[in-house]
Parts: structure tokens; C-alpha cells; sequence
């Protein structure tokens, strides 16, 4: 409330209270001086319908606009910190690879065998007898004579499909390498074979093995 409605409001009551001192001293002189008890009504209901209206206070002035003050920024505003939840791995998936496949590389079908020889019917013979023949006291090798060496030989023939000695092998030697080249020598030169046949009756190769051979000198 402002001053001057403090103000107005004071004066009006200071000035009821006078009234009302007034009206009291009237009444005290009207007894006093015997006034009629109409005077004393009169002033009693005078008295009550005294009403001191209080006046309304007037509407408060709107406070003056302030002056230019200087614009302050907000303070700035730091936004609360993220909480940043931290997600679960995800699971881990292990996947496992077929084998890989195995390369089997084709197989070549296999060569038909060979057809088998005809069979062989007739084994091959000497033509001249016995091999054993085919050797003398001539054919001694002078170094096997002057070691003094003797022995007893026997040799594997290859026969050709001519009858003639292609291969020469000792199954047993004679201790003495000029009589094993002897033995195989004069077989080759000189033993002749009639040849073996198969079944179709035709000339094929054989393979025999000879009579032991004895190498002795005579003494």
C-alpha cells in the first residue's frame, strides 16, 4: 500500500474518532443538562447508523520499467553425462568347415596283360648228346695248369629258337676263374641245340642247365 492511501485512511478514522468524541460529549451534556430521552434516542440510532466507509485503496501502480541493464548471458548449461551402457559381446559362433574334399585322381584302367606265350611242348635237346663231350685235355687253360687248379662246373644256357647258346651263367664255379671262362667259352662255340617248340610246333627259346662239368689233370 502506498503512502498517500496510508495517509487518507488515517485522516478518515482521526476524523471518525472526533465524531465519536463529539457525539459523547453531546450525549454527556444532553444528561446533564436533562435533554428529553428522545434527544438520547435520536443520538443512540444517529450513533449506530454511523457508518465510516472505508475508501478502496487505488490499484498499485505498475513498478517503473528498470533501467537498461546490460544482458548477461545464461550460464551455460552442462548436460548431465551419458551413461553409456556397455552392450554384451556377441556370442561367439564357431563354425566349423567340412574337410576338404579329398581329389582322388582318376585311375587309368589297367593294360589288358599281355596274351600269354604258347605254350611249350617240346622242350629243347642237344643235338650232338652229352655237353659233357664237347670238352678235352686240349682245352685246359695253361694258367689253370700251372696253379694246378681242378673243379667241377655247371652252367645255365639260354638256347635261341636257331639252337644256338645265347647266354651263359655258373650256377656252380670252380673255385678258378680261367676254368669258369673255359667252361662258358667252349659251351657257346661249340654246343649246338635242336631248339624247343611250342604249341603251335614252332621254334622258341629255352633255358637248361648242364651236366657238372669236371675239371682233372692228369697225372
Amino acid at each position: 500500500m502506498s503512502y498517500a492511501q496510508k495517509k487518507e485512511i488515517s485522516g478518515n478514522r482521526t476524523l471518525a474518532i472526533i465524531l465519536v468524541a463529539l457525539i459523547q460529549f453531546g450525549l454527556g451534556y444532553a444528561i446533564v443538562t436533562g435533554l428529553a430521552y428522545n434527544v438520547i434516542k435520536k443520538a443512540a440510532q444517529d450513533l449506530k447508523t454511523f457508518d465510516v466507509e472505508e475508501q478502496p485503496p487505488p490499484p498499485e501502480e505498475p513498478p517503473p520499467p528498470p533501467k537498461d541493464m546490460p544482458k548477461v548471458p545464461p550460464p551455460p548449461v552442462t548436460p548431465p553425462p551419458l551413461v553409456q551402457m556397455q552392450a554384451p559381446p556377441p556370442p561367439i559362433q564357431t563354425v566349423t568347415a567340412p574337410p576338404p574334399p579329398v581329389y582322388i585322381p582318376p585311375v587309368a584302367p589297367a593294360p589288358p596283360p599281355p596274351p600269354p606265350p604258347p605254350r611249350k611242348t617240346v622242350s629243347a635237346q642237344s643235338a650232338k648228346g652229352d655237353l659233357r663231350t664237347l670238352f678235352s685235355a686240349d682245352d685246359y687253360p695253361a694258367s689253370a695248369q700251372s696253379a694246378g687248379a681242378e673243379g667241377t662246373a655247371q652252367a645255365s644256357l639260354t638256347i635261341g629258337p636257331d639252337g644256338r647258346v645265347t647266354g651263359c651263367n655258373l650256377v656252380r664255379s670252380t673255385g678258378n676263374g680261367a676254368l669258369d671262362s673255359a667252361t662258358c667259352n667252349i659251351l657257346r662255340r661249340r654246343a649246338k641245340f635242336t631248339p624247343a617248340r611250342d604249341s603251335n610246333g614252332n621254334a622258341t627259346s629255352d633255358t637248361i642247365t648242364t651236366p657238372p662239368i669236371v675239371w682233372r689233370l692228369e697225372g
